[in-house]
C-alpha cells in the first residue's frame, strides 16, 4: 500500500485542473501542461485539493504513487517552475546563449552548438555558469543531463561541468 500515493495534491486558487478521457490539464500562471495518465487510475479534483485514485483494488502498485508524484511535479511546475545550475570548471570553458543556441567552449578542437529544446529556457549570467528553466521537470532533467555529458567531471582536476550543488570525490594524483 503506498503511503505517497494516498496523500492529496494541494493546489491554490491560480490553478485551473482538469481531467478529461485520460488526460490531465493544468494551467497556471507559468503556462500550462498536460499529462497522459494510466487507464488503470482516475483523477478526482475537489475545491483545492487532486486525488489519484485507482480503478480496480489490484491496481494498488507502485505506478500508483508514481501517478500521483508527476501530477504533483505539473502542478508545481505551472506554478513555481523548476530550474537547474551548471558550473563549468576548466581553463578556457566557457558558454553563451546566441537565439536558439547554446555555445560551449569545452577544450575540444571544436564548439558543441547545443540546440536549446522547445519549453526550455537558458540563460548565462556568468561565462562559467548555465541556468536552465521550464515548467516541464523531465525535459529540464534531460536537457542538463545532456548538457553535462559533453564534459562529466573529472575527479582528479575538477575539470567538467557539474550541477551547482555537485560534490565531485576527489582522487590523489600519481605518487613518485
Amino acid at each position: 500500500m503506498s503511503r505517497v500515493a494516498k496523500n492529496a495534491i494541494k493546489i491554490s486558487n491560480d490553478v485551473e485542473c482538469s481531467f478529461k478521457e485520460g488526460v490531465f490539464y493544468a494551467k497556471g500562471k507559468l503556462g500550462q501542461s498536460e499529462i497522459f495518465i494510466n487507464t488503470n487510475y482516475k483523477v478526482n479534483i475537489n475545491d483545492n485539493e487532486v486525488k489519484v485514485i485507482p480503478i480496480n483494488e489490484k491496481d494498488k502498485d507502485p505506478n500508483w504513487g508514481t501517478t500521483r508524484a508527476i501530477i504533483a511535479n505539473t502542478i508545481n511546475g505551472v506554478t513555481t517552475g523548476f530550474s537547474k545550475t551548471l558550473e563549468l570548471n576548466g581553463t578556457g570553458y566557457r558558454a553563451s546563449v546566441s537565439g536558439t543556441k547554446l555555445k560551449l567552449e569545452l577544450g575540444y578542437s571544436h564548439d558543441i552548438n547545443f540546440d536549446i529544446p522547445e519549453g526550455i529556457k537558458i540563460e548565462c549570467p556568468k561565462q562559467n555558469i548555465i541556468k536552465l528553466t521550464s515548467i516541464n521537470k523531465e525535459k529540464l532533467g534531460a536537457a542538463a543531463a545532456k548538457i553535462r555529458s559533453f564534459r562529466k567531471p573529472e575527479p582528479f582536476k575538477g575539470k567538467g561541468i557539474k550541477y551547482i550543488d555537485e560534490y565531485i570525490f576527489r582522487k590523489e594524483g600519481k605518487k613518485k
